[in-house]
């Protein structure tokens, strides 16, 4: 694909994230305003959306409450301005999926770093126009942020799938040269970075759907404290949709507390208030029904919770082994434990991340303390998912496959007799005929083609013996002896030590005979004409 039309449609992924966001903010807001105001200030709705926008990409927001309205609720003066920073991470998700979405497919059609760029300059230029038209007396950010932290957001994730995109389809560039130098690595050891990254997606993956467990199970227990807070916010119907969806908006929040509190670090919700599997101790919380889940106390078996983190660490370790290369022989220790800690210390790094992102102000005073503590949640997971890593990447390896290896061997101790002595060969004892000759095609094989050494040695001899008294004379004798291969009879073996039946092979007639007589008497015989002839079996004549 040509590299500008990567850049445009780059550019328009950037707008679509953007303004996806903007309008899940801007929409419900409108209809608010229309509906639930009597008399709206059409130009409070623009800085109102903006400050959604901006808090969900982590972007502090600074709210500051009229006289009049604090003349009617009784609000402490000293409570006026203050700082909303609990970041709702549904808008931060959203971007950085959507993201992370288009870098691959810019990488996938082959210019990963043309569409990063191109949608991070988008991206960061609405960030700065979303910023510099926001503006208003009662909500406030800073505006370096507003543009730093949301293009971040997109620049990051999007990154990260260009680079996922290259890795899968090859880019010509630095990421095949990396890929080429770890395929260079030792075959234990070429595996680990990419195993590493694969286990970390997969521990990441399981501890979101443990701390998604841990909130709907929190939700189910104490529901009637749910309904209870919503009925006393006495909202009407706008009212409770509107609050719906601001809890819709926190789930990932809620969830990645899920997460701590499983673990065993819990999290605060105000100043010097925290809430664990060991101990809940919480002051007066806000009237916001989700927090109705907290539970009022809690019992020594919520300890048990830790065990999830762990079976997750199993889980992604029993994926990641059997990933790994078999060998033959005793497998190396030192690749898998660098992946089992490769793999926590970055579970653990993105554990702080997560606690960094899922903390911040709710409102003045205590509860501008909320949210888990990096520092105990990055080492807590780390350990947990260790131990599970360990289970199984560290302990022998057991299957099919090493039923294999151990039948192999079984077959090559069967092979492991004594090797015969070995005899030199004895050309005078061993003797053969000339070079065998093949008859026509479809004649067969003849019986006297064959090498002596593949017939009985008497049956040699006396084939020798009826041939030399046929009428051989002494010059035809000597020619075959000399190789000439009109007969394959020239050479004739000594007796052998242990008498064998003799084979016919002059007649007919000789072999009915042969029938009659012992061998020992058809032995005599041959020796008997050999005598006359003035010769011996075997002898030159």
């Amino acid at each position: 694909m040509h590299r500008l039309l990567i850049a445009l449609l780059a550019a328009l992924d950037a707008v679509l994230a953007a303004a996806g966001g903007i309008a899940v903010v801007l929409a419900p807001l409108t209809l608010l305003w229309v509906f639930g105001v009597g008399s709206p200030d059409w130009g409070a709705l623009w800085p109102a959306a903006a400050a959604v926008w901006h808090l969900g990409h982590l972007v502090p927001v600074t709210i500051t409450l009229p006289d009049a309205y604090l003349a009617v609720t009784g609000i402490d003066p000293t409570f006026a301005t203050f700082t909303l920073s609990l970041a709702p991470l549904a808008f931060a998700a959203f971007t950085g999926l959507f993201a992370a979405r288009s870098g691959a497919r810019a990488a996938e059609a082959g210019g990963g770093l043309t569409g990063w760029i191109s949608g991070s300059l988008v991206f960061a230029a609405l960030s700065a126009g979303v910023a510099l038209t926001s503006g208003a007396a009662l909500v406030a950010s800073e505006t370096w942020l507003a543009i730093l932290l949301p293009s971040l957001i997109f620049l990051v994730p999007s990154l990260i799938g260009a680079l996922v995109g290259a890795w899968r389809v090859g880019d010509d560039g630095p990421v095949d040269a990396l890929r080429e130098r770890i395929e260079r690595m030792p075959t234990a050891w070429a595996p680990v970075p990419g195993l590493a990254l694969r286990g970390l997606a997969l521990t990441t993956l399981g501890l979101v759907g443990v701390g998604a467990v841990v909130v709907v199970a929190g939700l189910i227990a104490r529901a009637s404290q749910v309904i209870g807070l919503y009925q006393a916010s006495n909202a009407d119907l706008i009212g409770a949709t509107v609050i719906a969806l601001g809890q819709l908006f926190y789930l990932p929040t809620l969830v990645l507390w899920g997460i701590s509190f499983a673990a065993g670090p819990g999290f605060a919700l105000g100043t010097d208030t925290a809430v664990t599997p060991a101990a809940t101790q919480v002051g007066a919380l806000p009237g916001i029904p989700v927090l109705g889940a907290v539970p009022d106390s809690t019992s020594s078996w919520l300890l048990l919770l830790a065990l999830l983190p762990v079976a997750v660490g199993a889980l992604t370790g029993w994926i990641l082994r059997s990933r790994m290369p078999f060998t033959t022989g005793p497998e190396p220790l030192g690749p898998r434990l660098v992946l089992a800690v490769a793999v926590a210390a970055l579970t653990g790094g993105m554990g702080a991340l997560a606690a960094v992102v899922s903390s911040g102000s709710i409102g003045p005073g205590r509860l501008a303390d909320t949210g888990p503590q990096p520092g105990p949640l990055a080492l807590t997971l780390g350990l947990e998912v260790l131990v599970g890593l360990a289970i199984l990447l560290l302990s022998p390896r057991f299957g099919a496959d090493e039923g294999e290896d151990r039948f192999e061997e079984r077959e090559h101790r069967g092979f492991s007799f004594t090797a015969r002595e070995h005899v030199p060969f004895d050309r005078d004892e061993h003797v053969t005929g000339p070079t065998p000759t093949g008859s026509r095609l479809g004649a067969g094989i003849a019986h006297d083609v064959w090498p002596s050494s593949y017939r009985d040695p008497d049956a040699v001899a006396t084939d020798t013996a009826l041939g030399t008294r046929g009428g051989a004379s002494d010059s035809e004798t000597s020619s075959s002896r000399a190789g000439a291969g009109a007969s394959t009879r020239s050479v004739s073996l000594p007796p052998a030590s242990d008498p064998k039946p003799s084979a016919p092979v002059a007649s007919a007639e000789r072999a009915g005979a042969s029938e009659d007589l012992t061998d020992d008497e058809v032995r005599a015989r041959i020796r008997a004409a050999w005598s006359e002839h003035g010769g011996e079996p075997g002898g030159k004549g």
